[in-house]
């Protein structure tokens, strides 16, 4: 093979990171379809979905509502700064419903969620790997990505919307808090015109959001964990990529999505 003139050198390593980059969207896109798979065709495993229902879902409660409760009370003053600038102070309350339910509400559940879950769903199953359970599995006659990706993709999937909608109910509550404690408006009338102005889309567009951020979330703590290499500092290599990963995605996929909605 002939050697790579010095002058060309940025060029290839620009070349192979783009290749290396292409090569691991592959690999995630397979693993994804063979997790959907398993997800649609038996055998299932119940108990090890309602293990992950609970884990991802009740225990994340904590995180995300402090998350929103103090987002909804920091955009609510933020807002009403803004707005006082041009007299519209009262648009507050409507700003802060439509920003808390179409975007900050599930991006921000999400990003959570990429720190705790994806986290912890690659260094479990990153450990399994490097402790030989999941071979152990296979010679047992069990597919790995029946008993430990599709109960984690399915689980999270199904949770993430219901925390999205806890987490734009706190949130909402965290500005009409605000308002009504700081700034000086009529509790009442802050929530009639909170409920005047939402829609319907509103609401549903972020659920839509939050079931893709779910799946993110959950892809990549399993790819990353069930690929996993080295040992221990394997497993941290696995946990750390996870998290970067899923918020990268995350984001990613939040413009897409909000690309699409705007020209529905």
């Amino acid at each position: 093979m002939a050697e790579v003139p010095l002058a060309l050198q940025p060029v290839r390593s620009v070349g192979k990171s783009v290749l290396d980059m292409f090569r691991m969207a592959g690999r995630v896109a397979l693993f994804g379809v063979r997790g959907v798979a398993a997800i649609l065709t038996p055998p299932w495993f119940p108990a090890q979905l309602g293990r992950q229902l609970v884990g991802v879902g009740y225990f994340s409660l904590p995180v995300v509502g402090l998350t929103a409760v103090f987002t909804g009370a920091a955009l609510a003053l933020n807002i009403y700064t803004g707005g006082g600038r041009f007299n519209a102070e009262q648009i507050m309350p409507q700003i802060v419903a439509l920003g808390i339910t179409r975007e900050l509400g599930p991006v921000l559940a999400a990003l959570m969620l990429a720190g705790r879950v994806s986290a912890a769903m690659a260094a479990e199953i990153g450990a399994m790997r490097a402790t030989e359970q999941i071979d152990a599995m296979r010679t047992l006659s069990t597919d790995p990505f029946r008993y430990l990706v599709a109960p984690r993709l399915l689980a999270t999937v199904i949770v993430m919307p219901l925390l999205v909608v806890v987490a734009d109910i706190i949130g909402i509550a965290g500005g009409w808090v605000v308002a009504t404690k700081t700034l000086d408006f009529n509790g009442a009338v802050y929530v009639k015109n909170t409920w005047d102005f939402l829609q319907s889309w509103d609401v549903v567009s972020g659920l839509i959001k939050a079931a893709v951020f779910g799946f993110i979330v959950a892809l990549m703590g399993c790819y990353h964990g069930y690929n996993s290499s080295g040992g221990a500092r394997g497993v941290g290599r696995a946990t750390t990529h996870a998290v970067v990963s899923a918020a990268i995605l995350i984001f990613a996929a939040d413009y897409l999505l909000t690309s699409a909605f705007t020209h529905k």
